[in-house]
């Protein structure tokens, strides 16, 4: 959400802001509606102070026994009232059409973020790991996770649908192992504190983390009114919704193992085969906390431990800054690792992203009204908050898949992943 007395001091910056996010000016519809918002605040608070001083004077009237003096001010007060209601009218539909524009406005994009309308402005800033050469036309995971006997699509359709999968056996065990082996990394390792949060959340937490109103038709909604959240960083954020914290108790670092749930209702015919783009899913997912003036370090930090895991498992990866057009509805700047599939484009591989860690800056912060307080000041202001995959399991597990097969068809199990896998070194 956007600080309203910034935006009337500032419109040209947000203007050109949204602009770099493909959005046409904004805030001649905001400016009006907040003035029609104001002016109608303004007679609300006008005419209660009138129907106050109306009534006391009622009371001083009648002691006085001038009747004609207290019918005046009775119906000054019957008039002040209506004043009142119709003001206060006003002001509700104001305030609704205004919320309605903005909590459907996103973040501006750091100075830092280049421009951009879609992917191809996205920016490589750096690559790592070798990719891996094959003496025989590598298979994508579809076909290597069938022939294995552990990955069925149509078993999972006849009950679910489209963009589902079961996973037997060694495969249902490397997905698991995976997932372990992140959060072990992530809490002795990078500093998170593991959480287990609920994954059933009502519309106001969804609201805080931006995913909510714009986004409703991304989410499964349930009878009584609760979301499956689409990401565990939904949780994770909202827990410090609507608290003051002490700076020097932050950063917060929190990390968990979820599965999420996306209805995937923008991504029609994409990824339709496999496991890249599905229904549910797991994902270890980070959340940071922080000060506005560590967050961006703190952006920097995170992302690295993401990549941390691609680094342990040996996987190849480039790190892409997203351009203003790509990046998502609540990120100020945003990095986005991708990691090599050999096995996509029958063969040819591609790089497919694996995580993407944002920095939000104090956006969701105003949206759950969570504020820190530095020491010895009684002022707050606004916490950051910064998200991240570290990393989404099902594509570490196709990431795997995909880069450790063998001729045989056999997949070699990475060296980090074989205490997780009871010793075992190669699946098939």
């Amino acid at each position: 959400m956007h600080d309203l007395k910034a935006l009337r001091d500032n419109p040209a910056h947000f203007d050109a802001n949204w602009a770099r996010r493909g959005l046409d000016a904004q805030t001649p519809a905001l400016l009006d509606i907040d003035n029609q918002l104001r002016a109608a605040m303004t007679r609300r608070m006008e005419a209660e102070a009138q129907r106050n001083a109306a009534s006391k004077a009622i009371g001083i009237a009648k002691a006085q026994k001038n009747d004609a003096e207290a019918n005046r001010l009775m119906a000054e007060v019957a008039d002040a009232k209506a004043m009142i209601e119709q003001a206060g009218q006003a002001e509700a539909a104001a305030q609704a059409a205004l919320d309605r524009i903005i909590h459907a406005l996103p973040n501006l994009p750091d100075a830092a973020v280049p421009d951009g309308e879609d992917e191809t402005g996205n920016v490589t800033i750096k690559t790592w790991g070798a990719l891996p050469q094959f003496s025989f036309q590598p298979k994508d995971h579809v076909a290597l996770g069938e022939a294995l006997g552990g990955m069925d699509f149509e078993g999972a359709a006849r009950m679910s649908g489209a963009r589902f999968v079961v996973l037997r056996g060694q495969l249902a065990r490397l997905e698991r192992a995976l997932g372990q082996f992140m959060l072990d990394q992530h809490t002795g390792q990078n500093g998170y504190v593991e959480t287990n949060a609920p994954v059933l959340v009502r519309d106001h937490a969804l609201f805080g983390t931006s995913n909510l109103p714009k986004f409703e038709e991304d989410l499964f909604k349930t009878t009584d009114g609760r979301y499956l959240i689409p990401t565990s960083e939904v949780s994770l954020t909202n827990l410090v919704r609507e608290q003051i914290l002490d700076d020097e108790h932050l950063p917060i670092r929190m990390t968990a193992l979820s599965p999420c749930f996306r209805s995937e209702a923008g991504s029609a015919g994409r990824d339709t085969r496999g496991m890249i783009r599905q229904h549910q899913f797991w994902k270890v997912e980070l959340v940071s906390i922080t000060t506005p003036e560590t967050s961006d370090a703190e952006h920097e930090r995170m992302t690295t431990c993401a990549e941390g895991i691609l680094e342990a498992l040996k996987l190849p990866y480039r790190r892409m800054l997203l351009c203003a057009g790509d990046m998502g509805f609540a990120a100020r700047r945003t990095y986005d690792l991708e990691v090599w599939l050999p096995g996509q484009n029958d063969g040819a591989g591609a790089y497919r992203e694996i995580s993407s860690c944002s920095n939000c800056g104090d956006f969701q912060a105003r949206r759950m009204d969570a504020r820190t307080r530095p020491k010895g000041e009684k002022a707050t202001r606004f916490v950051h908050t910064l998200n991240g995959s570290g990393l989404a399991v099902g594509r570490t597990l196709v990431a795997v898949l995909e880069n450790y097969q063998q001729e045989d068809g056999t997949i070699k199990v990475p060296d980090v992943l074989i205490p997780y896998m009871g010793g075992l070194t190669h699946i098939g």
